[in-house]
């Protein structure tokens, strides 16, 4: 490069330069315009301002002739300064300038990461930002040149920004954290860079540092400015203050682009206007929400992936897609269930996703933001299952396909999908079959068009037909078709049904596959393996596996990937519809049985496999009819699961529709531990009072018993205690009349601890005492550890400190005889959280590591959580809160994990705290308010008081009225629920005076 102005002023590469103060401007004045002309009058402005002398023209033709000179001297031609009447110019080439160069490059990086080629960008932006010296021509005092040198520094911040954020997406925090620091410190004022520094912080773990980096620019902000941060700054800083990026995990994972678009089929047809129409909205417009309508198999899904894929270089970090299932045989998904697919398609975790459903629609945003991303909405049913699922924002575009028009959305511009015309559906059938064929029978042609209603879905299989029977005549289609079986009647149009192409379909494969094809029909999931299709069809496994694949060769089935097999929704409603008749009941209903009973042996035996022996014994008993296809699915365990829960929950609703009531509560029961440990409470519940309606129907006093006493402990875990006790007070009297001993003592222990989480000190105990009663008659040692277990925990929660301790020493002396690992760790948590609270700080910090050890290595995440809050409270007590913080919000991060909401909330009001004794009282009232609000909302008295108590502590010195009147509230609150809590609130109201 020849010429350098980012930096000081450089000339003939190297050092080089222009001493003399106004041939320096008249140079810097051209090299910021080069290849064009700046006029006379401007560079007069530039080098003497408001006072030129009347020569100034005749002394500006002397800095040029010096500055010819000296470029002469530096080896470069002197012409290379152009003269003109109107003014002076400088000619040069692409790569001698620096600043084309960094232009160029950065102009380079872009298109890198429009094409999802992060580390190429980070590489280009890296080369641009190294072209830099220094402010850009540094040292010239000239207005004129400052004003636009300060545009080139403008330019640099906004590039560097640009390589932040990619370096972010690739994982490199930690390296950027020093450069981001300076960064800030030298332009305090720019908001995404101090954005971009609380990322890097957070995504290292340094939530501490990001927080201290907000109230910095906060007080910075107010006192230069007189102004709040932006919105964007206080909603990062709302998220790193609740523990929401943690829970995000970013920091944790480089972001890949993704693309989950489905495959753009080739022969699109008919629809290029609207495809034009819509890109060009989308690119001029800037409508970022599109809205397809339109009957089913009209092309809808096919058009939003042709926009989707013209437009995929706009939006490089993701592309989603995702069927609703708004129009199916399946439940239309919930927003809940959606955003979860969706965030597995982002690469998050399913173990950080938040079963709350809130949660996780905040999580979504906090995934998005940032990105510039695609996501289409298929199938939809209605407004409202799409409109949670809606990002804010200009960043990201989003295509939204659906039957029925979308009134209810606020947003969204609608376009409604005819059938093709006449001409547009021979063109298709065309491309499908074969131009000359169709051409050459062009009667026949429009009459198969007419017959499949012009409906592109059809017209595509009738053309599949003509294009695997060369011999065919087009008017030998078209015949079939006018004889053909009868129409799907939600796909009719007029006289027009599309559902004579699929009987075409249908009779072209052979009778065993006829035999299977209609009985796929029947499995409610997205998509079903080999073996399910056995099962139903009642065949050996490898001769089910040929028929499957004589329907994917025909295209009434397809194989999504090797094993896994889906019917398209109206293909699966034609199944449907081909066991309808009476004569093809007794075959329909043995189906089901089969469907039912394989999923039942399957989930039954591993649940055996995942149960404690206590919970084991009410596992009902069952014998498989097809045990050569169980072995298979219980070998994978929770993985067979995972795919399949969605489908398990609905063969409980089918088998109460069905009237198969004891495949109906058995399967709830089957699945309870894989829902309950993975989180999907929402499940548990639903299966669980479906079970309960059915064996109540029954009169299986039993079943009612194990549907309630299950069905329990999703309410507990979501702090729904009063829906849990009053189901296992049911259940406790139930199983006393059939004299159930055992699993008497297990709702004790149960209700037990659930009344003590609702605050009813005397009946927990009451509950508790009875079970240590019935305890004493029986020798079993696992109830005992079971029963000690609930019944230490609470009384460590009511402060009875020393019984607590007798109780849990024989807790654990228990569980090491019966080698019960996960009484052993239960046990050694309470233990170490005893001698905490009793002053045993030596012992209670060993123990808590070696709890904290056993937990980790257990995978019991909500123990670990329990335990990571002690430990903090015991740092913040012994004066380190920034430890103390550090510990809760890793504890935070747990208790998401476990679905356990309550203990979300303790974490929070534990973290809240750790922060008001770093002096930040403002964040640690924001924190303590949206506790307040989510313990009130769950009915969770013991943390509501928390809050309160914290915000009275918030408040202390800014306004002691309002402290007053939140520790009144707390001490209500704990002395509703007996809580030794009290006695500092007490303490509290007392220095209050």
């Amino acid at each position: 490069m020849r010429f350098g102005i980012l930096g000081p002023l450089r000339v003939g590469g190297g050092e080089s330069t222009v001493t003399a103060g106004r041939d320096r401007i008249v140079l810097a004045m051209l090299l910021l315009r080069p290849g064009r002309l700046v006029p006379v009058e401007e560079l007069v402005d530039a080098v003497w301002e408001e006072h030129p002398p009347a020569t100034a023209r005749a002394q500006l033709q002397t800095c040029v002739s010096r500055l010819r000179r000296r470029f002469t001297e530096l080896g470069l031609a002197p012409d290379t300064i152009i003269t003109d009447p109107a003014g002076y110019g400088i000619r040069t080439s692409p790569s001698d300038l620096d600043a084309e160069v960094f232009a160029r490059t950065v102009e380079a990086a872009r298109a890198a990461v429009a094409a999802g080629r992060l580390g190429d960008a980070g590489e280009r932006f890296r080369a641009a930002l190294a072209l830099w010296r220094g402010p850009a021509l540094g040292g010239i005092p000239s207005r004129s040149v400052r004003r636009r040198a300060q545009a080139l520094d403008e330019q640099r911040l906004t590039v560097l920004e640009e390589c932040v954020d990619v370096e972010l997406r690739l994982g490199r925090a930690a390296e950027l954290i020093e450069e981001l620091t300076e960064s800030v410190d030298r332009h305090p004022l720019r908001e995404r860079l101090r954005g971009q520094l609380m990322l890097a912080l957070s995504s290292v773990g340094r939530q501490a540092d990001a927080l201290a980096a907000y109230r910095e620019g906060r007080r910075f902000y107010a006192d230069e400015l007189g102004i709040e941060p932006g919105v964007e700054l206080q909603e990062l800083h709302q998220r790193v203050l609740a523990g929401d990026l943690a829970l995000a995990g970013q920091g944790n994972r480089a972001v890949a682009p993704v693309r989950s678009l489905p495959r753009a089929i080739g022969d699109f047809t008919g629809r290029q206007e609207t495809l034009a129409r819509l890109v060009k909205e989308i690119e001029e417009d800037g409508n970022r929400i599109q809205l397809i309508d339109g009957m089913a198999g009209s092309g809808k899904t096919t058009l939003a992936v042709h926009v989707a894929t013209a437009l995929a270089d706009r939006y490089p970090d993701a592309q989603l897609f995702i069927d609703l299932h708004g129009h199916s045989e399946r439940r239309p998904l919930t927003a809940a269930a959606a955003v979860a697919a969706l965030l597995r398609q982002l690469g998050v975790p399913v173990e950080r996703i938040p079963e709350d459903t809130d949660d996780r629609l905040a999580l979504w945003r906090t995934e998005l933001a940032g990105l510039r991303a695609l996501v289409v909405l298929d199938n939809a049913g209605t407004a409202d299952q799409v409109a949670p699922l809606l990002p804010s924002g200009s960043h990201c575009l989003i295509l939204i396909t659906s039957r029925r028009r979308l009134v209810g959305l606020d947003e969204g511009r609608p376009s409604s999908l005819p059938v093709l015309d006449a001409d547009e559906a021979i063109e298709l059938l065309g491309r499908a079959a074969g131009v000359e064929r169709i051409a050459a029978e062009p009667e026949a042609a429009a009459e198969v068009a007419r017959r499949c209603g012009h409906l592109p879905l059809a017209i595509r299989l009738a053309g599949a037909r003509l294009a695997h029977r060369p011999r065919w005549r087009v008017a030998d289609l078209a015949e079939r078709l006018v004889a053909g079986a009868g129409p799907l009647a939600e796909l009719t149009a007029g006289q027009r049904s599309v559902g004579q192409a699929f009987a075409l379909s249908y009779a072209q494969v052979s009778p065993s596959a006829q035999r299977l094809f209609p009985l796929l029909g029947l499995y409610p999931g997205a998509r079903l393996d080999s073996r399910v299709a056995a099962a139903l069809v009642d065949l050996p496994l490898a001769e089910t596996q040929e028929l499957l694949d004589e329907l994917v060769d025909t295209h009434l089935v397809e194989e999504v990937q090797p094993g896994r097999y889906r019917l398209h929704d109206l293909l699966r409603e034609y199944a449907r519809l081909l066991l309808v008749g009476p004569d093809r009941q007794a075959e329909r209903r043995a189906a089901l049985e089969r469907l039912l009973d394989h999923h039942l042996s399957v989930a039954l035996e591993i649940a055996r496999t995942i149960e404690a022996a206590g919970s084991r014994r009410n596992i009902p008993a069952h014998t498989p009819r097809r045990p050569d296809l169980v072995a298979v699915p219980v070998a994978e365990g929770r993985a067979w699961f995972e795919e399949n829960h969605v489908a398990l929950t609905a063969l409980v609703r089918m088998a109460e529709e069905e009237s198969f009531p004891v495949y109906c509560w058995q399967l709830a029961r089957a699945c309870w531990r894989l829902n309950f440990e993975s989180g999907h409470l929402d499940e548990v519940i639903e299966t669980h009072t479906i079970g309960l309606r059915v064996a109540e129907r029954l009169g299986d006093e039993a079943a009612v018993a194990t549907m309630l006493n299950y069905v329990s402990s999703a309410y507990f875990r979501l702090a729904r205690f009063r829906e849990a006790i009053k189901a296992m007070e049911v259940a406790l009297t139930l199983r006393r009349r059939l004299g159930l001993r055992g699993d008497v003592l297990t709702t004790l222990w149960n209700l037990g601890i659930s009344y003590a989480a609702n605050g009813d000190l005397h009946q927990a105990e009451v509950k508790f005492d009875e079970a240590f009663g019935l305890l004493r008659g029986m020798d079993d040692v696992n109830a005992t550890t079971n029963l000690l277990n609930n019944r230490s925990y609470s009384l460590i929660g009511w402060g009875r400190y020393g019984e607590a301790l007798r109780l849990t020493r024989l807790h654990l002396m228990l569980a090491r005889q019966t080698q019960d690992h996960r009484q052993i760790e239960n046990a050694m948590g309470h233990l170490a959280m005893v001698r905490h609270r009793m002053g045993d700080l030596g012992p209670a910090r060993r123990l808590l590591r070696v709890a904290l050890h056993l937990k980790r290595q257990a995978g019991n995440r909500f123990g670990e959580g329990e335990v990571l809050n002690e430990i903090g409270v015991m740092e913040r007590v012994a004066g380190q809160p920034e430890r103390a913080a550090a510990r809760h919000r890793e504890a935070l991060v747990a208790m998401v994990d476990a679905g356990d909401r309550v203990g979300q909330c303790a974490s929070r009001n534990l973290l809240a705290r750790a922060i008001l004794e770093q002096g930040d009282a403002a964040s640690a009232l924001d924190l303590y308010r949206r506790v307040l609000a989510d313990a009130s909302r769950l009915g969770a008295r013991y943390e509501q008081a928390r809050a309160l108590e914290g915000i009275a502590r918030s408040v202390w010195t800014a306004d002691p009225a309002a402290s007053r009147i939140h520790l009144e509230q707390a001490l209500a609150l704990f002395r509703q629920i007996e809580s030794p809590d009290r006695h500092e609130v007490e303490r509290l109201l007392a220095e209050l005076g």
